[in-house]
């Protein structure tokens, strides 16, 4: 197991106590996904072996690595946040995801959901207002050695990539229904998306059925950070 080598401070340990660590990493992953994910409804063999594959210790800041696998929403240096693990594989579940489909993310973040979400579909375009946070979390993903992974910077909420996508992924919560982002759905495509405001916020999955034509299911209530960027900012650059 190398995913820790390339901390510069990783090989100063002695190997012993490296090989506690990094086993320490693997049963806390293990954990989450067993007392975590599956007992909140998260069933899909495939979403629960990406879970299992993903370091999610190693997109979080050396200080949070302890409480990297923790049912906490964590704090990135830019003032946005890592959406909780379970929050992130429920999301994930309802696009119903295969080596088929291109999936657009909504808000790069710690990389962490852009990981989960390269290992079950065949492309990811992740978009993010933020270009240094950005690059931070492309260089764990390339570390990683996660490659079918396409980088925009821009406000994907007002001009997405969205020609060729098949699912959408929206990695903070927005105010009202991103109606942008909703239209531009292709038949069969679908999003994952967390709309409202606290105290009162509903995970919904939109599906496009045909031209104009959308079902909208609510996959479960939370209460999540907002994603960052203008367009989320104004509530009123929306319409329901």
């Amino acid at each position: 197991n190398t995913e820790l080598a390339y901390n510069p401070a990783f090989k100063h340990i002695p190997p012993p106590l490296r090989s506690r660590i990094m086993n320490f990493f693997e049963q806390a992953r293990f954990n989450m996904v067993e007392q975590q994910i599956r007992p909140w409804s998260v069933l899909d063999f495939d979403v629960l072996d990406a879970l299992a594959e993903v370091p999610r210790e190693q997109f979080v800041a050396p200080e949070q690595q302890a409480y990297a696998y923790a049912d906490l929403s964590l704090p990135l240096p830019n003032g946005s946040a890592m959406l909780e693990p379970k929050v992130v594989a429920r999301l994930i579940q309802g696009l119903k995801l295969t080596k088929q489909d291109t999936v657009l993310e909504i808000g790069t973040g710690s990389g962490y959901a852009t990981a989960v979400l390269a290992k079950l579909a065949g492309r990811v375009i992740t978009i993010d207002t933020d270009e240094a946070q950005q690059q931070k979390a492309k260089a764990v993903l390339d570390r990683l050695g996660i490659t079918n992974i396409d980088y925009r910077i821009g406000d994907g909420l007002v001009n997405p990539p969205i020609a060729t996508v098949s699912a959408i992924y929206v990695g903070g919560s927005c105010p009202v229904m991103p109606e942008t982002l909703r239209n531009k759905l292709p038949a069969g495509g679908r999003m994952a998306v967390i709309v409202g405001q606290e105290p009162v916020m509903r995970a919904l999955l939109v599906q496009c059925n045909g031209e104009a034509s959308y079902e909208q299911s609510v996959m479960f209530d939370t209460v999540a950070p907002a994603l960052g960027g203008p367009a989320v900012k104004k509530a009123s650059s929306f319409r329901f």
